[in-house]
């Protein structure tokens, strides 16, 4: 089985799993404290916001539905069917457009860009979920969808995120809710350094334009009833003017 297979098949899995509804799995949170934020991060550095935008890796759409209310065209793609036809649900005004896509295939990128010209692009958690094989072919991707006008936004989870995560996985009471799944269908979150995410864009032709750190929301809480906030950190990323 090749490394993409087991990242499709493991996140098929997930979502075949996971429950509808916004906030239903763990990083499904609000897009007040999510997307808003991130577009506001974005906004200054973008030299046209009428560039469709990708969001990519949408899951379940939460994000992906309120960029749609900010950019004139959305286009949510993620690797796992399941994950779109739960967006597609959510989803029933059509207020943005989904499809399979998997963003470590080069012939795929190319045929999207070819399909929609330069676009922007929003990626929230995705290169720390994925094999270390597929990281610069992601950031390939990155860089031939934003082609020579667009930006891309990029936030991931900081290093110091994964020893937050493996205590709450070995909490006594065990891992909350809405994490375990995450481990019980063998994803990884939090394994990338906080610094080859960067070399990950720039090996791709790509400038970072602003960075900053930030913690990211989710919809879980510890046993003391504390909101769970993760570390991590933020690019925005294009080609100069």
């Amino acid at each position: 089985m090749s490394v993409t297979s087991r990242y499709r098949n493991a996140w098929e899995g997930f979502w075949r799993e996971a429950p509808g509804g916004t906030g239903a799995v763990f990083w499904d949170a609000e897009p007040g404290v999510t997307a808003a934020v991130h577009v506001s991060l974005l906004e200054p550095h973008l030299t046209d916001p009428g560039l469709p935008l990708v969001d990519l890796g949408c899951g379940n759409g939460t994000q992906t539905r309120f960029l749609a209310g900010r950019f004139p065209r959305v286009l949510g793609t993620d690797i796992a069917e399941a994950a779109l036809e739960h967006a597609r649900d959510a989803d029933p005004a059509g207020l943005a457009r989904y499809r399979r896509l998997d963003a470590s295939e080069k012939t795929e990128a190319e045929a999207l860009h070819a399909e929609l010209g330069d676009a922007n692009v929003y990626m929230r958690g995705v290169l720390h979920q994925c094999d270390p094989d597929d990281r610069q072919p992601l950031a390939d991707t990155l860089a031939t969808l934003v082609g020579e006008r667009g930006r891309a936004f990029l936030v991931e989870l900081s290093e110091i995120a994964r020893p937050v995560l493996g205590a709450l996985a070995q909490s006594p009471s065990g891992p909350p809710a809405k994490l375990a799944p995450v481990f019980r269908h063998g994803l990884t979150p939090g394994e990338v350094a906080d610094a080859a995410v960067p070399e990950y864009l720039r090996d791709a032709g790509l400038t970072i334009l602003a960075s900053g750190e930030l913690p990211l929301a989710t919809t879980e809480f510890t046993a003391q009833g504390e909101p769970i906030a993760l570390p991590s950190r933020w690019l925005v990323a294009g080609r100069p003017a």
